[in-house]
């Protein structure tokens, strides 16, 4: 009974950790979106999603990823079988790359607070496709978890199908960008 409420209350700080992370890069993005607009209304602008980044951060995203890899850490205590299995080594190499997802993110928040309204140096394009990393890993996690020993038999049909949804994602993108330009 333990084990399955540690589940559920990771899964459910997953979900808000995984809403805060789409919404911060969304907010990002936004925050370029300014760079078009009169001086007054970018500072206004530029204000608010300054702090909203830093409370979306410190308030959602943050305490939610903690709980939720405390969570994690515990169930695989409580199940430690788990480090046997080759599904499970490819979820954690997936959460690695969450991390250096994660720690991007950081750093673009301290950017955003040390920046006092000026310009953000990346570029819109980029913004928005970085937007859609955390999309990736979360269809890359949640896809070996429900398949398991499933995702090793059929690896090469899952890459295959990931990186055609990436490219469609992408494109996608940039053709939504393009036409926000004309």
């Amino acid at each position: 009974m333990l084990y399955t409420i540690i589940k559920a209350l990771h899964i459910i700080f997953m979900v808000s950790y995984f809403a805060g992370i789409f919404y911060l890069v969304r907010i990002f993005v936004y925050y370029k979106d300014t760079d078009a607009f009169h001086d007054e209304k970018k500072q206004i602008l530029r204000e608010q999603y300054t702090f909203m980044a830093r409370r979306l951060w410190n308030i959602i995203t943050v305490p939610a990823g903690v709980i939720m890899a405390v969570c994690g850490t515990i169930l695989i205590f409580l199940n430690f079988g788990l480090m046997k299995t080759p599904w499970f080594h490819l979820k954690l190499t997936f959460l690695i790359g969450l991390a250096a997802y994660h720690c991007w993110c950081w750093q673009k928040v301290k950017q955003l607070v040390k920046l006092n309204g000026n310009t953000l140096k990346t570029a819109n394009l980029k913004l928005r496709q970085a937007n859609e990393i955390a999309t990736f890993i979360l269809f890359l996690v949640v896809f070996t978890v429900i398949l398991k020993s499933s995702v090793i038999e059929y690896w090469w049909q899952l890459i295959t199908g990931f990186f055609v949804l990436v490219f469609l994602i992408m494109m996608t993108v940039k053709l939504v960008n393009k036409k926000k330009k004309k």
